[in-house]
């Protein structure tokens, strides 16, 4: 469908096929947190470091983010739950397709965690916007997260490769989940998914070279890009790591390479 395509050239780099994409939903999730308190400023550093990409909320969109600097696609999120519920892993649907696509969306995305008592649900929703965002052209980023009572550990590598193919079996375009954690197994989750792949960040990790080991270590197991938040716009500079990463991912740079453009002088462009 070439209007799915034209949407998805948006996120997807035609250039190298890649994305870098960053997550900004989690004013729901968390509240303000350190980086998204003020999101025009956050979505212009991210904007100015490279980013393919950001998601958020329906009711962040009109914070402008293509008046944040270099225009970048917009993914609308239509998931949410928050950390106050007690059922926190069970997310509903708050945002529809056609809302979103008179946004001005390009892409939508959906959470679903399986492995808990909410599953059915969200594997409902998901299958639902599916059809909804097939008919209309949009494409869909799907995170799937293994987390819930079934689930002993979210980062083995049976339940990522699981959940990527449940992404991609009920009609996701693009699937996000976490790094397995090496290249080898990260690459079974890739040849067992018929969609493109990115991973997620994580938690806040301790260093630089811990995130751009990470981002190439997947981009070596084959995946399509990162969908790295938390871990960009909670660093010192977000826009200096965002750099960084689309070198990663767009240039096949060595995280070597990356550093060093991450620590040079600050009159130095960084765009990648």
């Amino acid at each position: 469908m070439i209007g799915k395509a034209i949407r998805l050239e948006r996120i997807i780099s035609r250039e190298t096929g890649k994305a870098v994409i960053v997550p900004m939903d989690h004013g729901v999730s968390s509240g303000p947190i350190e980086g998204i308190v003020n999101m025009r400023e956050a979505m212009s550093q991210v904007a100015s470091g490279g980013a393919n990409a950001v998601i958020v909320h329906k009711g962040i969109v009109a914070q402008g983010h293509r008046k944040s600097g270099p225009d970048m696609g917009l993914i609308v999120h239509l998931s949410a739950s928050t950390s106050m519920s007690p059922e926190p892993h069970a997310k509903t649907l708050v945002c529809t397709v056609e809302e979103a696509m008179k946004l001005g969306a390009d892409a939508v995305s959906v959470h679903v965690n399986v492995g808990n008592g909410h599953e059915r649900e969200m594997l409902t929703d998901l299958g639902r916007v599916a059809q909804i965002a097939t008919e209309w052209g949009m494409p869909l980023l799907a995170m799937i997260y293994a987390r819930g009572s079934k689930i002993k550990n979210e980062y083995d590598p049976a339940a990522i490769k699981h959940a990527a193919r449940v992404g991609a079996e009920l009609g996701a375009d693009i699937v996000k989940v976490p790094y397995t954690g090496d290249p080898e197994s990260f690459s079974q989750v890739v040849q067992g998914c018929h969609v493109p792949v990115v991973i997620a960040g994580g938690p806040k990790m301790t260093s630089d070279r811990e995130i751009l080991e990470m981002a190439k270590g997947a981009m070596e197991a084959g995946a399509a890009g990162t969908s790295i938040g938390r871990n960009v716009f909670q660093h010192r500079n977000p826009t200096r790591i965002m750099a960084a990463l689309a070198m990663v991912v767009h240039k096949n740079a060595t995280v070597e390479e990356a550093l060093k453009m991450l620590d040079a002088p600050a009159n130095v462009h960084v765009l990648y």
